[in-house]
């Protein structure tokens, strides 16, 4: 067992504290290094509780990412400049290098120059969400994956994405994004009637999302199904919450707009709907559907998210579509809200058993299985 492993990533988000404290209490010396404290578009506070984090220099550009998939999205893209002169003050045994850009290049490189240390790239991509790019970060990534001793994924879609770079199936391991789900898990499963069919939606309201597209499907079927009333509430914001507000919507169709809220009380909402709306145009994961599946809620959820693809079984912890298919999203919708009750109180227990054990523990012990395998 290595001694000494440091990960490279951009900045701590509340989900991993609990996968990096879990890491540091199975490695002897566990360091972070990061690009920033926090993001500028995120509310989060920074949170390094029990962890060894060195802020490196950095500087940070953005760039305009537009996906085949019809959205645009600005982007902080991070330079971290001094990684192979901390490389050097730390001797790490193993490097964990998140991202493949010029962090990973420089870890890449350090790597190559010191063949005592082994190199675990932690690609948490998928195929959608590296689409558009560019053919520069296309050709950096053929020659810096097959540096890397192993290689950490987050589903089935970051492994097919990786092998076309020439990585063995015996280097990959799977690490799926993962969170403190406790809270979740004691959201009572029961549901009365109206909350059953009350659809929720937590996360930022841009158009990668795809929250709009859904929106003009779900206005579709209230149109063609006027006695049925739905409650559709969502949590977050973003740039495109002006625009869902002024939407035309048929009278049986009600939105409620609840903000951003702090981490401590989404369980608290989770506990006031019945079925998690996840649209997604391209998402690497999407933990919004583990956090969902521990509270109780089947999800309706785009395959253009990892986590849809891995953890929704059709007609048992969800239902499945493709969001720029607006025959397939008409249909689940139907599927959705014509399911009996009986059926979506048995679908709440199945989505909890099937992401009970998807922990921080859980997690931590796969990436160990990587770093000893690179050791």
């Amino acid at each position: 067992m290595p001694k000494r492993v440091v990960l490279l990533t951009n900045f701590i988000p509340p989900y991993r504290l609990p996968l990096y404290q879990a890491l540091a209490q199975r490695v002897p010396e566990f360091e972070v290094l990061i690009s920033t404290p926090m993001e500028a578009n995120r509310s989060w506070q920074s949170n390094w509780e029990g962890l060894n984090v060195t802020v490196q220099k950095n500087l940070t550009l953005q760039r305009t990412w537009r996906h085949p998939h019809g959205f645009s999205e600005q982007l902080y893209v991070h330079i971290p400049y001094d990684t192979i002169w901390l490389l050097s003050q730390k001797q790490p045994d193993v490097i964990i290098s998140g991202e493949m850009g010029f962090r990973t290049l420089q870890a890449a490189i350090y790597h190559k120059l010191n063949a005592q240390s082994k190199l675990i790239l932690w690609a948490t991509v998928s195929e959608y969400s590296e689409q558009g790019r560019g053919k520069l970060r296309e050709i950096l990534r053929r020659w810096l994956v097959p540096q890397a001793d192993a290689v950490l994924v987050n589903g089935q879609s970051g492994a097919r994405y990786v092998r076309q770079f020439g990585i063995k199936d015996e280097q990959i391991f799977t690490a799926p994004y993962t969170t403190d789900i406790t809270p979740f898990l004691s959201v009572p499963l029961a549901r009365d009637a109206e909350r059953a069919y009350r659809l929720l939606y937590v996360g930022q309201l841009v158009e990668r999302k795809g929250v709009e597209p859904f929106l003009s499907a779900l206005t579709r079927w209230c149109v063609a199904h006027a006695d049925r009333k739905i409650e559709f509430w969502l949590v977050g914001d973003g740039p495109l919450r002006t625009t869902l507000e002024g939407l035309s919507i048929p009278d049986n169709l009600s939105l409620r707009f609840l903000g951003n809220m702090p981490y401590s009380e989404l369980a608290q909402v989770y506990q006031q709907a019945g079925i998690f709306v996840f649209p997604t145009l391209a998402d690497e994961w999407g933990l919004v559907t583990n956090e969902a599946m521990a509270a109780g809620l089947p999800v309706l959820g785009s395959l253009y998210s990892q986590s849809v693809e891995d953890l929704v079984q059709e007609g048992e912890t969800g239902w499945t579509f493709r969001p720029d298919r607006d025959a397939e999203m008409d249909a689940a919708i139907e599927r959705v809200l014509t399911t009996p009750l009986d059926v979506l109180e048995k679908m709440r227990v199945t989505a909890r058993k099937r992401i009970r054990d998807l922990t921080p523990d859980f997690v931590a012990d796969q990436i160990l299985a990587a770093i000893r395998y690179v050791s």
